[in-house]
């Protein structure tokens, strides 16, 4: 396969189009059409989320809240800044899973001290701020995701959750991301890419704007060589 062809591209259309592919540019879609769909699809992924955690027995038994909060915050992104990079998916996942599991470590760590209760405010404030730097070593920064981090020190029903806030987390993003690559693909495109962005050459600058043109004749240069070369002796009836 050679270097330019995507991936996806051996896959029938029926199937990639649903992942984001698409073999020709996709064409801009009017704005009322995008504002619709951001509120459809961010309607349709708190819904979903909110049924399962909210009315499954099996995770009101364990005390799951019907939506971690910072999925919120997602929802402008992977539904409404969709072509945004903070909205892809290894941004969205990585993001949220990588926060989540910092945030959970550094508040168990202060949960070891018989004065837990007194540091929390400590251990929301190194949360985050750490987060933050492991998303940007991992390529995975998604804001929300700071909330993310923050939440097991903050809010005791995230805390009673312990361990079993990463396979929420997880889950959460799954279902999200399916009814965003439902709902994103009718009519917009989504994702842009699932793990790096295709390196584009970039394009020449034009000379209205700065960049000089190569394949223009340089007259200036013409004008100035003829400035400084000599002008030839006279000889002659000329001369006198």
């Amino acid at each position: 396969m050679s270097a330019t062809t995507h991936r996806l591209a051996r896959y029938p259309t029926w199937l990639t189009h649903w992942l984001g592919y698409r073999a020709t540019p996709h064409h801009k879609v009017p704005e009322p059409l995008v504002w619709m769909w951001s509120w459809i699809a961010a309607f349709g992924g708190l819904s979903v989320l909110q049924a399962l955690f909210g009315h499954s027995k099996y995770f009101i038994d364990r005390k799951v809240p019907p939506v971690v909060a910072s999925y919120g915050a997602s929802c402008v992104l992977i539904y409404g800044a969709i072509e945004a990079p903070l909205a892809q998916p290894r941004a969205f996942i990585g993001g949220h899973f990588i926060a989540g599991l910092i945030g959970l470590c550094i508040t168990k760590l202060f949960s070891l001290s018989p004065h837990f209760e007194s540091l929390r405010w400590l251990a929301a404030a190194l949360s985050t701020p750490t987060a933050i730097v492991a998303m940007q070593i991992t390529g995975t920064t998604h804001p929300p995701a700071g909330a993310t981090a923050l939440l097991p020190a903050i809010d005791d029903t995230v805390w009673a959750m312990s361990w079993y806030y990463l396979p929420v987390i997880l889950l959460s993003c799954a279902l999200f991301l399916a009814i965003a690559l439902l709902l994103n693909n009718i009519q917009r495109r989504y994702p842009m890419y699932w793990f790096k962005p295709v390196v584009a050459i970039p394009a020449k600058p034009e000379p209205a704007l700065g960049a000089p043109d190569d394949d223009a004749p340089s007259t200036t240069s013409n004008e100035e060589a003829s400035v400084a070369a000599p002008a030839p002796e006279k000889t002659g009836p000329e001369a006198v």
